[in-house]
């Protein structure tokens, strides 16, 4: 398969969907770079997202996010994850949609729960009660994700490289995003 993307495709979705193990997978079926945005802000500031969550509050990350995000968007071509808040903010869908196309990996929340309980990096879920929190959120989030342009459904039964080829189906729908020969 002969891809040539047109549009940078942007994972968006809850903490635990896979959008970095799908992206990375997606980028490398089909010769493009992979990016990933709390990476890049990472690196930028030198300190984890926990680090930054601390020392300088949410309000500050989602502003240098948003910026990061627009800046990954007018580079070259790729496949982009994004925070799970990412896609939250309007300026960054509407930004998405005009330079990309969004497709949100659905994942159930029993699923996100047996995917991030155990790990110490999500700043928003140290809480009394993280399994609360995180059901807050997915419950807050969902009809925002709804908004994307691409929904491809996550379940525990696939593998990533099950996830990947249904976002590869989902893309192949939208001729204005790539072009394959």
């Amino acid at each position: 398969m002969s891809w040539k993307l047109k549009k940078t495709v942007v994972l968006v979705g809850m903490m635990g969907a896979g959008k970095t193990a799908v992206g990375k997978a997606l980028a490398a079926k089909l010769g493009v770079p992979f990016l990933d945005s709390d990476a890049e802000i990472e690196a930028a500031a030198n300190m984890s997202i926990a680090e930054i969550f601390e020392r300088d509050g949410e309000s500050f990350f989602r502003q240098k996010e948003s910026q990061v995000i627009e800046r990954l968007l007018t580079n070259e071509r790729c496949i982009l994850s994004t925070g799970g808040g990412a896609f939250l903010a309007r300026q960054n869908r509407e930004v998405i949609s005009q330079q990309g196309v969004s497709v949100w990996l659905d994942a159930g929340l029993d699923l996100l729960w047996q995917r991030v309980r155990h790990k110490s990096t999500r700043p928003l879920l140290r809480t009394p009660d993280p399994f609360a929190t995180l059901s807050d959120l997915y419950r807050q989030r969902t009809p925002i994700y709804a908004e994307a342009d691409l929904r491809v459904a996550v379940e525990p039964s696939y593998s990533i490289e099950e996830t990947r080829d249904r976002v590869i189906a989902a893309i192949e729908t939208r001729p204005d995003v790539v072009e394959t020969a």
